[in-house]
This record gives C-alpha cells, structure tokens and sequence, in this order.
C-alpha cells in the first residue's frame, strides 16, 4: 500500500493577495497636521524680550597675517619662526614674534624622532607664558 495524497482543487487558504498595496494616505495626512502645528509653534517658542544692546565701539581683532610656527628638530633645537632659541628663552621668543598677545594660536611642529617628553616640555613651556592656543602640526599620511 502507499500513501495517497489528496489531489483536489487547490484552495487558498488567505485573501492577502487582493489588498497588497501599501495605503499611506493616512500618513501623509498626519504629517501635515504635524508640519502645520510646528509652523505655527516655533514662533511662539522663541524669546521675544526687546533690549537696547550697547554698541562695540572696539576694532576687531585682525586675524594674523602669518602663523606662527615653534619647531622641534630631531636633534632637540627649537626655533620660533625661523629663529633658533633654547628652551630657557622660547617664551621670550614666542613673545617678540606675537607681540605679546597670548590669544595668539601657535603651531608646534615636531620631528617624528622627538621623544614625547620633549614635546611635552615645550607646550608646558608656552602653557606657562600663558599661551593656551597650541595645536600640534602633522603630515598627511599618505596611502600605501
């Protein structure tokens, strides 16, 4: 004896086939309600207080013209700009070229052969004359 299976009509057993489209009308309707009640609310949230602000009668500030540049070498010597200077005179040198202004951001190069406590001593060096803008300058690195 085998197995009889049962050969008659094919029945489907759901109807989703009928309704496969997607009805974002209501979406869509909500969205614009939504959209028309943050137009009509975000100017209600800003402050609207009148004040009479002063006038600023200062110049602003130039921005500098040239960057200025402390470099370490791998050997250990330190130039501002173009200047060689010991680390004993770098805040000095530092101020001759920024005229004294401390706001003034400075670009630490290092050689890649510096040790890190080198460079350290340095920022700490301007950190102490009061220079609190330093960022460290480094090659794009170029892909194998």
């Amino acid at each position: 004896m085998g197995i009889q299976l049962n050969s008659g009509p094919l029945v489907k057993r759901h109807n989703y086939q009928e309704n496969a489209e997607m009805n974002i009308t209501p979406f869509v309707d909500v969205m614009l309600v939504l959209l028309i009640i943050f137009m009509v609310a975000a100017p209600l949230a800003t402050v609207d207080v009148p004040v009479d602000l002063p006038s600023n009668a200062a110049a602003p500030n130039p921005p500098p013209e040239e960057p200025v540049y402390v470099s370490v070498q791998a050997d250990g010597r330190l130039y501002v700009q173009e200047q060689s200077v010991a680390l004993g005179e770098l805040a000095a040198g530092v101020n001759l070229v920024t005229n004294g202004d401390v706001r003034t951001r400075l670009f630490l190069r290092g050689d890649k052969s510096v040790e890190y406590g080198t460079l350290m001593q340095v920022m700490n060096t301007l950190q102490k004359a009061g220079y609190g803008q330093i960022s460290l300058v480094a090659s794009e690195e170029l892909e194998p």
